[in-house]
């Protein structure tokens, strides 16, 4: 019984320990995983907040401007050692007082033009505005993962390619020195397949190099840090890549419609019209008269220390019996402010001209990048069934010449020849899946999906 505690025991720790190697493994990364880790750690992005914190400050103060008046306290001591006015008789005299007075006073402005309202109307549009440059932005940081994991894996794939290029001549040039042994092959078969090998494995450490960049391209897109690992998933991309072609292609019509609608640029540009016409309107109304109103009360405290035989008054008396209200209402006429008004008036205009022809070359570059991105989507997916064709067509012939080149009936040139040409089938196969695959995912985010939620 003791043995088999001991048995036991020594199986559940070296479970224990097993599962703590295989927890303390890094996690694999799908490339919804690290849009999300490089939007949660991108500066871009995190500045774009910023300024969206900035706007909704200017919202609450426009609001607070338009419907709440401000207010003001104020107190001070005045302290006199010379002539000064007596406030009891109003003349003068030559004695120190000491002064104490107290206020409180309020005014908000009645009507200035309505351009408390247009700040409100332009607060609330610039703060749509700001969420659409936020997402412009994560949109930008999606786009750059997007292009960077697919390089990584790209050249992961030709470097597995490659290496089992490597495994096959090596293979094949073993096969070829015995057979030069029993005097099958010649010596010239047997330097070209070493020459070829040779190549091979130069391709082979080439593309790694390369995978490797690809690496740190994306964590450098990512902000991953440089040191640690970064582990993809290969599979889900390719199972993504069957997806997107099973689910064809949109109508371009659709996709211009849907992207003139969702698209953050052409938000922003709408938003900035809006905002101009907005500060047009606020300019010409400031050429009426504006209308305010205060309100407000004070007190003082006064006595004179230095005089002799003087009783002080008391404070709570005196501070009760010199309070005072007033009510103020102000109406102001510009008559003449060297045409400022009306030269605002002219600018604004202009700032609404500019905005609106800014807005229409927004909308037709728009126009202009989905035909482009819908048709580079179709030659891409045109291109991927011709690759993948000539895939399975190199292969066949690959594994023809082969056998032939097992048996001596044609040259160790020729099958060099099939060989290399059954290499570049796969390796453009699997480019111009990838192609299509990102093509796919920019058309999609004309429609209104974003890179992250796909």
């Amino acid at each position: 019984m003791e043995i088999m505690e001991r048995r036991l025991q020594g199986v559940g720790l070296a479970l224990a320990f097993f599962s703590g190697l295989l927890s303390a493994q890094p996690p694999v990364y799908t490339l919804e995983d690290c849009m999300r880790y490089a939007l949660s750690h991108s500066i871009d992005v995190a500045l774009s907040r910023v300024d969206r914190d900035d706007d909704r400050i200017a919202r609450r103060e426009a609001i607070l401007s338009a419907f709440t008046p401000s207010i003001n306290a104020s107190a001070g001591l005045y302290s006199n050692f010379g002539r000064t006015i007596d406030p009891e008789t109003n003349t003068y005299r030559n004695i120190a007082s000491f002064d104490n007075t107290y206020g409180l006073s309020a005014g908000i402005r009645l009507f200035n033009g309505f351009e408390a309202v247009n700040n409100l109307r332009i607060t609330k549009t610039a703060s749509a505005m700001g969420l659409s440059q936020q997402r412009q932005e994560e949109d930008k940081v999606c786009l750059a993962v997007l292009q960077a994991y697919c390089n990584v894996l790209y050249y992961s794939y030709l470097h597995s390619v490659l290496q089992e290029q490597v495994s096959t001549a090596r293979q094949a040039l073993c096969k070829a020195r015995r057979q030069e042994e029993l005097g099958q092959k010649g010596h010239a078969d047997i330097v070209q397949l070493e020459a070829d090998l040779a190549g091979k494995d130069y391709e082979r450490v080439a593309a790694f190099n390369q995978m490797r960049d690809a690496r740190m391209s994306l964590k450098d897109v990512m902000l991953y840090p440089v040191e640690d690992s970064l582990i993809i998933d290969t599979a889900a991309v390719e199972r993504a890549c069957r997806q997107e072609l099973l689910a064809g292609i949109p109508p371009e019509e659709a996709v211009l419609a849907q992207a003139r609608n969702t698209l953050a640029e052409v938000e922003i540009a709408r938003a900035k019209v809006s905002n101009a016409r907005y500060a047009l309107k606020t300019a010409r109304w400031q050429v009426l008269p504006s209308l305010s109103l205060y309100g407000g009360w004070s007190t003082r405290y006064y006595t004179y220390p230095g005089r002799a035989g003087y009783a002080a008054p008391v404070f709570g008396a005196q501070f009760r019996d010199n309070g005072g209200e007033y009510v103020q209402l102000t109406l102001d006429f510009p008559i003449f402010d060297r045409l400022s008004r009306l030269s605002a008036i002219g600018r604004k205009r202009n700032e609404l001209r500019r905005q609106e022809m800014e807005y229409e070359r927004t909308l037709r570059q728009v126009e202009l990048e989905v035909r482009r991105a819908v048709q580079d989507c179709q030659g891409a997916k045109t291109a991927f069934v011709q690759a993948e064709r000539r895939e399975e067509v190199s292969e066949e012939a690959y594994r023809l010449n082969t056998r032939k080149f097992e048996e001596g009936l044609i040259s160790a040139i020729e099958y060099k020849t099939v060989s290399d040409a059954y290499l570049q089938a796969k390796a453009d196969r699997m480019n111009a899946l990838l192609q299509y695959y990102i093509k796919k995912r920019i058309v999609g985010y004309y429609e209104g999906i974003p890179y992250v939620e796909r």
